[in-house]
């Protein structure tokens, strides 16, 4: 199995950010589990965003997680989620 890889430059601080685009945004974790599934299967790299302050704010769902992909990745990936019929919270 291959998965990419992004490379990122260590003193250009935030530059990967910049290249990579929300997903998804949910309350809902096991969302975010079968996504992160869904995506590693078909090899598209993803990051989650705001975990930390789900589990700050007591875990309670208040505040929603986002799956962020790289640019490039971001048509492919939203027609996974369409194809597995998976909100995209937009």
């Amino acid at each position: 199995m291959a998965y990419s890889v992004i490379p990122i430059d260590k003193d250009a601080r935030d530059a990967y950010v910049i290249d990579m685009k929300e997903l998804l945004r949910t309350n809902d974790p096991t969302v975010i589990a079968y996504a992160t599934a869904l995506l590693d299967g078909e090899s598209i790299a993803c990051f989650q965003f705001d975990v930390n302050m789900s589990i700050l704010e007591g875990s309670i769902g208040i505040m929603p997680r986002r799956l962020m992909v790289v640019d490039r990745d971001l048509f492919m990936a939203e027609a996974i989620m369409r194809d597995n019929d998976i909100d995209l919270g937009r």
